[in-house]
Parts: structure tokens; sequence; C-alpha cells
């Protein structure tokens, strides 16, 4: 996946807290409720465990498509993209034309998008359907938690939320084991067919048992135009670094001009944000130190993360050797860590202030990958132990992180700020895949290497060692490159506090 996905906001604070019905007032039977839980965990779960299943998947789809590094790239960006990008426009919606009509109608387009990744004859295709999936989480993924706090009155609504943040994140968690299996014993394309009569079963228990609520009057306009210019400002970012990939004979000009133009469209999209009546982005947000710091901590920190599942399995599967299933063993860990930790993490946090928490947790990341940078043969020692203080320093930093940037605002804009950070921790797994991608692409050329970044030929053929050699090499550059980053998220974290106190940004007026 490009970054692990935090379903909730430590604390019982939704990810993406959208207007409800007052506390005393739910539309939902309390016999339906339990069937609501079940349809939101269910379409929820497809959502955050499909960027693990993926990277899992990658060799196998390098393989069976011929597919270049930088499709395998795209594989794996146009779902982030979409869902990075659009995340707070599927919000908003759902306010606007009713949750439960969205929900439906974002788990159908999921379910489309995952038969045409099943069907797809060639990584184009695949590409194609991948982002029409995006868009169908980007629709989903917000409606989840607003139909919870709409259907469950408030003197049980954190246990329901804890329920479906509980059991999201262990099916995060037995996501890459399962997805491992699907992979080594049907194929990559069951990870992709199991989708759609999961997303048959949850459609029909929110047809019959969620109930329609727009919630309470919206007023302002749906920021549109910001989501067009975030989508095509991180596309195009996106296609300039992931051309960079084939740059061993000089950087392509349609690079440069790609990536250009992607930073114009963003300067574009801060414009049509500051003049937008709702924007989807509150500029006003940043004027929190605290805010725009732990933000910056979230770039680089999920950033890192991102790069490192996306690389990981390429050295696990086309070096070491490993099946899809003991890839997806070596990554259950990792989530099953982050779930536990979290809770103690963030009451640590609350006793003693985050910003130490989150500079150690954040060193102990740059440590871990610092290890995998430096490639040592040994499974246990260069993959299985990092790898689990990987999950700790994660562990460590997730929940204060986020409860440390959701306290930097006042409670009326709580749900903006989560939806900036959140769609802030996706676009920077975008980013970090993109320009990791393309680094670890073009040292494999300059070093030699023969075919594409993550194929090896057989150990006979006479060009295996100077392949894997380039291979080792490029790995080990972005992986450096990767434990940087989750070190300026400690740097980031350490500064972002000008005192114990917490900042916050008071209501526009």
């Amino acid at each position: 996946m490009s970054a692990i996905h935090r379903p909730l906001c430590p604390e019982g604070r939704s990810a993406l807290r959208a207007p409800g019905l007052p506390d005393d007032k739910v539309s939902c039977p309390e016999q339906d409720r339990p069937f609501v839980l079940v349809a939101t965990i269910l379409a929820s779960a497809m959502a955050f465990i499909d960027g693990t299943i993926v990277t899992i998947a990658l060799p196998a789809i390098q393989t069976d498509l011929d597919a270049s590094f930088g499709a395998l790239q795209w594989v794996v960006n146009g779902y982030t993209l979409m869902l990075g990008a659009l995340i707070l426009v599927g919000g908003g919606l759902g306010d606007r034309i009713g949750r439960k009509r969205l929900f439906v109608v974002g788990i159908a387009i999921f379910a489309l998008g995952s038969a045409g990744c099943a069907l797809a004859p060639s990584s184009e295709t695949l590409i194609a359907a991948r982002v029409i999936k995006g868009i169908g989480a980007a629709l989903l993924v917000p409606q989840s938690l607003a139909i919870i706090s709409a259907s469950f009155p408030k003197e049980i609504r954190g246990r329901a939320i804890g329920t479906w943040a509980a059991a999201s994140a262990i099916t995060t968690a037995l996501g890459p084991p399962l997805g491992g299996f699907l992979i080594d014993t049907l194929g990559w394309r069951a990870a992709f067919w199991i989708n759609i009569p999961l997303s048959a079963v949850a459609i029909a228990l929110a047809l019959r048992f969620i109930h329609e609520n727009q919630g309470r009057s919206v007023s302002g306009r749906l920021d549109v135009l910001g989501g067009v210019m975030a989508v095509l400002g991180f596309g195009v970012l996106t296609y300039g670094l992931t051309g960079l990939t084939e740059a061993a004979d000089g950087v392509p000009p349609q690079a440069l001009v790609a990536l250009a133009t992607g930073v114009a469209l963003l300067l574009g999209f801060v414009l049509v944000e500051r003049g937008a009546e709702d924007p989807l982005m509150p500029l006003d947000l940043f004027h929190s130190r605290v805010f725009s710091g732990l933000n910056l901590a979230t770039l680089f920190l999920y950033g890192a993360l991102g790069g490192v599942l996306f690389l990981l399995p390429f050295d696990l599967i086309a070096r070491r050797g490993l099946s899809a299933t003991e890839v997806g063993l070596t990554l259950l860990p990792l989530g099953l860590i982050i779930g536990v930790l979290s809770r103690m993490s963030g009451g640590v946090a609350d006793r003693h202030g985050p910003r130490v928490i989150l500079t150690i947790g954040a060193l102990i990341v740059t440590g871990a990958i610092v290890i995998l940078a430096l490639v040592l043969d040994d499974y246990w020692l260069g993959v299985m132990l990092p790898v689990l203080i990987l999950a700790v320093g994660m562990g460590v930093v997730v929940s204060p992180l986020t409860t440390a940037i959701m306290n930097s605002v006042s409670d009326t804009r709580s749900g903006a700020a989560s939806g900036v950070n959140n769609a802030a921790s996706r676009i920077a797994g975008l980013i970090a895949i993109a320009g990791l991608g393309a680094v670890a692409g073009l040292v494999f050329a300059l070093e030699g290497g023969v075919g594409t970044f993550g194929t090896l030929p057989d150990a006979s053929d006479p060009a295996h060692l100077v392949t894997e050699a380039a291979f080792l090499s490029a790995y080990a550059t972005a992986m450096w490159l990767a434990a940087g980053s989750a070190f300026c998220a400690a740097l980031a974290a350490s500064v972002s506090f000008i005192d114990p106190a917490q900042e916050t940004v008071s209501d526009p007026l």
C-alpha cells in the first residue's frame, strides 16, 4: 500500500467528521444498527486493505502483463491519487445529496473498478480500473463514519466507532497474508475478484438497513474546482516524477514539463482555495504553527512509510525468493503492532505531551528504514527485525500525531483539520512512490541493470550478477532517502511546538 490508512482519528474523532443529527435524534432503529455497522466495516475494510494487497501483487503483475516499473507505480498511484485528492469532495458531496446514496454509489464504483482490474489485459487497462476504484473509495470512505454517527445515539456512538476502528485495523492487518495466499493459489487477479461478493453484501446491507439522512442543511457550494485542481496538480506532478524512472539516457523533456506544470497547477489550487466560499483545504488552518508543522511531519513520515511498503515486496520476492503468502506474513505484524500500541501511546502523549513521543517515534522509524537500507542477507536481521521496529515506531506516532493535530485547532474546525491531515497522509504516499520509484529506476539503469527494476534474470544468466548488484544499489539508495524523510519528520515534530501549550485556530468571522 502507499501508506497505512488511518480509519479513525484517536480518542474517537472521525477521520472525516461530517455533520449529523442532534445527539438525541438518530434515524436508525436499534435492531438495524448491528447491520449498519457490518456494512460500513465491510466497505471501509475493502478500501483500506486494497493498497496493501496490490503492493504484494506487483511482482506477479509485472511478470504477467510485462509491465514497466513506471506502470507499476501508476497501478498503485492511480488509486491513491483519486482517494487522496477527492476524499474531501466525497465528504462534502455526501452532506449535500445524502450519505446512504453516495455510500452505495461508491461501493458500486469500487466493485466496477475491481472487476476491471481482475479482467485487465494490459497494464494500461489495469491503471484505468485502479483510477475508477480510487474514485469509488473517495466516495464511500467519508460516508462510513458519518453514517455511524447518524445511526447511533451519543451514549453508545463511541463504542460503535471503536468497534468500527478495531475491525478496520484487524482487517487491514490480515489483508497482506490473505492477499498473498490468494495470489499464490489463484493468481493476482483473485485479489481483485474477492471484492465483488464483498461489495454485493455491503450494498445489500446498506439498502436494507441504512436509513437515509442528509444531516443538517449544508450551505455553500461544493468546491468542485478545488477538487479538480488537486487531482490535476498531483496527477501531473506524479506523471513527471514517474517519467524520471526512464531517465537513464537523460532526463526526458516531457517529465520536466510535467513537473513544472504540476507545480503550477498546485499553486493554482492554493489560489482557488483562497477564494473559495467553502474550500476543501481552509488555508487559515495553517496559521497555526503546530498544525502546519505536524502536517509537514505527516507528509515526511507517511511518505517514508509508503515508499518502504512499495519497494520492500520487490526485494522479498525478486531477490530473496519469498512467495506472496510469505510476504503477507512478513507484513502482518505491522498492522497488529500499530493497532496495539496506538491507544497506549495516545495515553502517554496525553500525560507528558506529544513533542517527545512524536520525535522518538519518528526516530525509531528512521532507524528501522536504515536497517532495511543496509540490505543484509539474513532475513531475520535484514527484514523481520526492521519491520518489527518500523511497526513499533509507527505505533508510537500514529495516535499522538493525529491527536496533536486535532488539538491544534478549535473544536468547530476539527472536521476540516482531520480531512486535511488524512488527505496529506495519502498524498504523501503518492509522491513518495513516484519520487523514490524514479530514483530506484534511475540508479538501476545507471548501474547497468538488465530489464526493469524489480525483476532479476535467472541465476544461470550471465547478466544476473550485474543486475542483482544494480538492484541492490537502487533499492538501498531509495531506502536511504526514505530514512531521510522519516528523520525530517522527527525534526518537523520537534520544532512544531513553540511551548507546551497547544495552539488553536480561531473560528473565521
